[in-house]
């Protein structure tokens, strides 16, 4: 079963949820932050980015520095930008873009069952990310983005879902990335239907949030250990989606240096492992287990041999790990994805051109592009209890931070 429970979300009071409600602030380039910063006094990045303008300011991921975003968030209440809902409720989040819409829910998932394996995994977490964002979570007490979980959808969920968002939505708004944000308080009968059908889902799967899972869950075990109350802290914040929504795309790989190889010579090396076709301009992979391979106005098509690939292993199989696997580390002498300063990640969302541009401008030497994962794919790893090698999906949505605030505390 799925076990998920309405909370009473911290949220943006309704004429300025536009303002608020923000991308990560580490998905904005240091240029773009500083100037939303700057022009807007309501965004939920002035709690994140408490010191913004101040000549001397704390250490980054320091105690004084989560201080300072625990103060941030007190007075964003205090002024009246957030509010706090007076009653437990699941919340329905639509975000419509140019391409498709996700519909799903925002409620708290348990801890317990991420702990008992009921909410399965793809990814390895770093412990020192972990427990940063564990300490962060100690100290600030709310949890203000959703982790993207998603669930093999129902027929009963489904119609649940579609009866709800007949009503006015609490919030509606769109961004200047072209996307429409919309949001439901369900009623207090609505939320228990949600929570008695998601009974029914066997687990869900952690899209996107790793680290905010594992660092949620290391909290709960910490406070529990110490006899402190956990009821609240026993739930993460987390926005269910129907499986067959998601939109998988994949990541692609940038390498700045060749080291001692040539492009004659790794295409040579590449030869000696499958085949290769030159292309006459860059363009995504059109199957499984195929690359193309860029240079600067070189562009080529590469197939592993086929009795190459570890059909068996659900890891190994897929496209990211061999590229790891039959290139990277043996050719290139890139081991260790996680630590390499010769390897960059371009998810699928962004233009070939930009990619055309940084091998054009010599700020990469080479890149690989891969036919991204089905969400089949992704689950089966998950199945089996294995981890997928770093950067290996890019999974939308991609939420909106400050939209509901879940508080561990109060």
């Amino acid at each position: 079963m799925a076990d998920i429970s309405p909370f009473s979300a911290i949220r943006p009071v309704r004429d300025k949820v536009h303002l608020v409600a923000t991308r990560p602030y580490y998905s904005y380039k240091k240029n773009v932050l500083e100037a939303k910063l700057e022009s807007n006094p309501f965004t939920f990045l002035h709690i994140i980015n408490p010191e913004f303008g101040k000549t001397i300011q704390t250490k980054a991921n320091s105690t004084e520095r989560f201080e300072l975003v625990k103060k941030g968030y007190g007075d964003f209440l205090n002024y009246g930008i957030l509010i706090k809902d007076e009653s437990p409720r699941i919340y329905i989040y639509r975000q419509t873009t140019e391409e498709r819409v996700f519909t799903g829910v925002i409620a708290g998932s348990s801890i317990e069952e991420y702990i008992t394996g009921k909410i399965k995994k793809h990814e390895e977490t770093l412990s020192e990310r972990e427990t940063m964002f564990t300490n962060y979570l100690d100290l600030v007490g709310f949890n203000a983005e959703p982790v993207l979980l998603s669930y093999a959808g129902t027929t009963e969920i489904d119609e649940l879902l579609s009866s709800a968002i007949l009503a006015r939505p609490e919030y509606e708004f769109s961004t200047t990335d072209r996307i429409k944000h919309e949001l439901w308080i369900l009623s207090v009968e609505d939320t228990v239907a949600i929570q008695k059908a998601f009974l029914a889902i066997e687990a869900t799967y952690i899209a996107d949030g790793h680290h905010r899972t594992a660092s949620s869950a290391r909290l709960y075990k910490e406070r529990k250990q110490k006899g402190l109350e956990t009821s609240k802290c026993a739930y993460f914040l987390s926005f269910l989606v129907a499986e067959k929504s998601l939109k998988v795309l994949e990541y692609n790989r940038l390498i700045k240096d060749l080291k001692s190889h040539t492009k004659e010579t790794y295409l040579s090396a590449l030869k000696n492992i499958g085949t290769i076709t030159p292309l006459n301009e860059i363009r995504k992979p059109i199957n499984e287990h195929q690359f193309t391979v860029c240079f600067d106005r070189d562009y080529f098509s590469f197939e592993l041999f086929a009795h190459l690939i570890d059909k068996k292993n659900s890891v190994n199989s897929i496209d990211s790990a061999i590229l790891s696997d039959f290139i990277l580390a043996p050719i290139l002498g890139i081991k260790d994805l996680k630590n390499s300063d010769n390897i960059e990640f371009s998810p699928g969302n962004i233009p070939l051109k930009d990619i055309e541009d940084k091998l054009a401008s010599g700020k990469c030497a080479l890149a690989f592009l891969l036919f991204p994962l089905t969400i089949e794919q992704v689950n089966k790893v998950a199945d089996e209890g294995l981890n997928m090698p770093p950067k290996s999906t890019w999974l939308e949505p991609k939420l909106r931070s400050g939209l509901t605030i879940y508080s561990i505390d109060e």
